[in-house]
């Protein structure tokens, strides 16, 4: 049977591009349908020989700044040729869940989260946007179209795949469709164990509001010890400013430079409510505990006492309070590194490839009986 692969967007390498990078890896011949694709962010991880982009690439700065179209996507999504394909494996965060089929095709959508700034993160992601007080009145409006959309839309998925218990509850909410949850894949051999961990503790990712980096950056401002931070993001300019002389943004980095951050923090800080959380798991595959905000993906990844510890409130004086009651000798770097092999990337492919086979048979099944 052919297999097609769907993804919302290509604009940026992130852990949504990850699970899609494996599942390039794990269906070779299948080609990647996208809206757009920025191929100076995304062109050495997905060769543009093999990316199949809507006509939403035509229009001005397309590939940079695609939430200037949010209100043509939907249509753009339905518009991809996905006939000569028996199986669509979507990975949506968003958009790619909509995609119309042909009567005999069997759609399995990997979903990283029902969409976000629909359903539980309006508020964030319009003021997140760089637009004008005007435009940002205009958006919901628009929003509550595509909400509709996106409703009808969850109801072309034959079968869900959820990233995560917490988003397989919001899927059964919001769609009040049943899932089954594989875990996203998380590279543990690109990280190592350090001998000994340095004396500052460690945050990074895209920076984003959402992610919480000033609640982080509040409690070191107050607690005067070092905090590293990597990685870029729309909200830099503002938690850089905020920052006292303690805590040093390092920026994008390397994979290699990453592990070795991770792998002589004395912790990694987790304030934000994640829908599964890779950093938390790439700093645990560094043999380092996770001090992470207790909601969402971190329930389920995070071990109290064993990988990391919990604060209850998603406040900075939660955090302090955490950070001053917490000791790094008590953790076993071995125990926190075997722990997250559970999440590794052998064990997504083995896991999504399984799950693909039983869903044709199960579907092919279900045909024989309906045609009888």
């Amino acid at each position: 049977m052919k297999i097609a692969l769907v993804h919302d967007y290509l604009t940026q390498l992130g852990g949504a591009e990850k699970v899609l990078e494996n599942l390039t890896e794990l269906y070779p011949a299948s080609p990647v349908f996208v809206l757009v694709q920025n191929k100076g962010k995304t062109g050495l991880v997905f060769p543009p020989s093999r990316i199949r982009t809507s006509w939403l690439k035509y229009f001005p700065l397309a590939g940079k700044n695609h939430h200037w179209y949010l209100t043509l996507m939907p249509r753009a999504t339905e518009s991809h040729n996905l006939n000569e394909f028996q199986v669509i494996l979507s990975s949506a965060s968003s958009i790619a869940k909509g995609v119309r089929l042909s009567d005999d095709s069997i759609h399995i959508c990997y979903c990283h989260t029902p969409t976000r700034y629909l359903w539980h993160d309006e508020g964030s992601y319009v003021e997140e946007l760089q637009y004008n007080k005007l435009v940002k009145k205009v958006i919901p409006l628009f929003l509550k179209r595509l909400k509709n959309w996106d409703l009808l839309a969850s109801d072309r998925v034959d079968f869900f795949i959820a990233n995560s218990r917490v988003v397989q509850d919001r899927i059964k909410k919001y769609y009040n469709r049943d899932s089954t949850v594989i875990y996203p894949p998380v590279e543990i051999d690109k990280f190592h164990i350090s001998e000994k961990p340095d004396d500052y503790f460690l945050i990074g990712g895209r920076l984003v509001a959402y992610k919480k980096y000033d609640l982080a950056i509040e409690a070191f401002n107050r607690l005067g010890i070092k905090l590293k931070i990597f990685g870029g993001g729309p909200d830099y300019k503002r938690l850089k400013k905020m920052a006292r002389e303690n805590i040093e943004f390092i920026g994008p980095v390397s994979d290699s430079d990453k592990a070795k951050l991770y792998s002589k923090a004395l912790a990694f800080i987790h304030p934000q409510l994640e829908d599964f959380g890779i950093t938390a798991i790439e700093s645990m595959a560094s043999g380092r505990p996770v001090i992470a905000y207790a909601a969402g993906g971190a329930l389920e990844t995070v071990v109290s006492g064993v990988t990391g510890e919990f604060f209850d409130s998603q406040t900075w004086e939660s955090l302090v309070h955490a950070i001053l009651k917490f000791d790094s000798d008590k953790f076993n770097p071995a125990d926190i590194r075997a722990h997250a092999y559970k999440f590794d990337r052998i064990r997504f492919k083995r896991e999504i490839k399984d799950y693909v086979n039983l869903a044709i048979r199960s579907y092919q099944v279900e045909n024989v009986f309906r045609i009888k």
